[in-house]
């Protein structure tokens, strides 16, 4: 077969590789703009309800073309005054504490079970796995928190119960033992490296990825808990933002409730409270400010998911 003859075999055969791929490409794009529009959409019809009157939810229900639109259900909240921005406050400082802790004390733990050396190492790993599938109990966890360590009414009982989480150190385990090769801390422990000065100065730049990851799940974890100042905090000054508008929220809806049985003037009172656009716009004052931690996380959490897909 002639050389020309060859080539244009070859170009032949390239043909149905592109015809496929193509048509491939624009699947995946599809695939995934309808995944992104699937979780885009739903808030967007959050924030159009909370921005909906009370009459138009009762006559056409949810809707994204509403009869009216309104801030009654805003205004009400803004009725909390100095309140609602001191509990602003407290679920941010809790949030940014609690979260550099938390994940301070799982670098700590995660490395230990990762260090082959480690003496007790099988013993730490039970005693960390054990938590996930028996726990103490309420009433014991209560007794514990409020009696002997005297978390009441304060900062520490919104983020000591949260700050280790056996999940969490499992995954920053797995992360240390894929990502950092043991070679590496063996040579910098011939350089007279301490165990301090390799995690911190070798081994956290390379596990940034995970650690991003572990501090988003923390920072949801801490921004989202609302149970623990239910049972710890009678303190308003100390309440985080999620207590404070579930309160409302509960407040609201027994009067609802529970209008009929009330005098006339209390009945027609709270027949104008914004019911359903208030429990959309809770939703949209609680999310808000922690969908702005993820554009902080993206970068490394992106970088942790293709560690291993290029070969160095």
């Amino acid at each position: 077969m002639s050389k020309n003859a060859q080539m244009a075999l070859g170009r032949k055969r390239k043909r149905p590789i592109n015809a496929v791929s193509i048509p491939a490409e624009i699947i995946i794009n599809i695939v995934m703009t309808l995944f992104c529009a699937a979780c885009v959409i739903p808030f967007i019809f959050v924030v159009i309800i909370s921005f909906t009157t009370e009459e138009s939810i009762r006559q056409i229900g949810y809707s994204f073309v509403p009869l009216s639109w309104g801030i009654e259900a805003y205004k009400y909240i803004m009725k909390l005054g100095d309140q609602l921005w001191l509990s602003y406050f407290n679920s941010f400082f809790i949030t940014i504490v609690g979260t550099v802790i938390s994940v301070l004390i799982c670098i700590l733990y995660s490395y230990a079970l990762f260090r082959r050396d480690f003496k007790y190492r099988s013993f730490f790993s039970f005693f960390s796995f054990f938590t996930m599938l028996f726990g103490g109990g309420l009433v014991p966890t209560y007794m514990v928190c409020k009696q002997m360590l005297g978390l009441s009414d304060n900062y520490a009982a919104l983020i000591v119960p949260l700050l280790v989480n056996p999940f969490n150190i499992i995954v920053m385990r797995t992360f240390f033992q894929s990502s950092v090769p043991e070679e590496l801390i063996e040579a910098a422990a011939i350089d007279g490296s301490g165990e301090y000065n390799t995690l911190f100065r070798i081994i956290v730049p390379i596990a940034k990825p995970g650690i991003a990851t572990i501090a988003l799940l923390n920072a949801l974890a801490f921004w989202n808990e609302w149970f623990i100042a239910l049972l710890y905090v009678r303190d308003r000054a100390k309440i985080p933002l999620q207590y404070l508008l579930m309160q409302m929220q509960r407040n609201v809806e027994y009067l609802a409730k529970n209008s009929a049985n009330m005098g006339a003037d209390a009945a027609a009172a709270a027949s104008k409270l914004p019911t359903q656009s208030l429990r959309m716009a809770l939703v949209v004052l609680i999310v808000v400010p922690i969908a702005f931690a993820y554009p902080f996380f993206q970068r490394y959490i992106i970088a942790g998911l293709t560690i291993g897909s290029v070969k160095g």
